[in-house]
């Protein structure tokens, strides 16, 4: 696979791996084993960053294009997360909450769905 491929796969940012994992072609199984038994290098990337914005956004516990809405485009260390949350600004604040009532909403509607299909087995009784 495509090294963009495989450092999405590893959740890194593929500008701040080693250039030989940047220039090659990464096999399935070479894939397993750098997920089985990380390299220094992969385990100081996840560690300290630079992430990419899946992985600033799931950190910061908003989405993507929250992300985007709040003038984060570049990749950030985990220092820069870090202070990031304890500055806690207004667009943070607000997007959180927002991925707070997405989350409610789809667990609202995972258990209306559910209700639903015990309601159609028990008529199929």
């Amino acid at each position: 696979m495509k090294p963009a491929t495989a450092a999405k796969k590893l959740g890194v940012y593929l500008q701040a791996t080693p250039a030989e994992f940047q220039e090659g072609v990464v096999s399935r199984a070479e894939l397993n084993a750098l997920q089985a038994d990380p390299p220094e290098w992969l385990q100081e990337l996840r560690r300290n960053g630079p992430h990419p914005r899946p992985v600033v956004a799931s950190k910061l516990g908003v989405s993507i294009a929250g992300l985007a809405r709040g003038g984060v485009t570049e990749p950030l260390t985990t220092e820069q997360i870090e202070a990031l949350k304890q500055e806690s600004p207004e667009w943070l604040q607000k997007e959180r909450a927002t991925q707070a009532e997405v989350r409610k909403e789809a667990i609202r509607l995972k258990e209306k769905k559910a209700e639903q299909a015990q309601k159609a087995a028990a008529q199929d009784r």
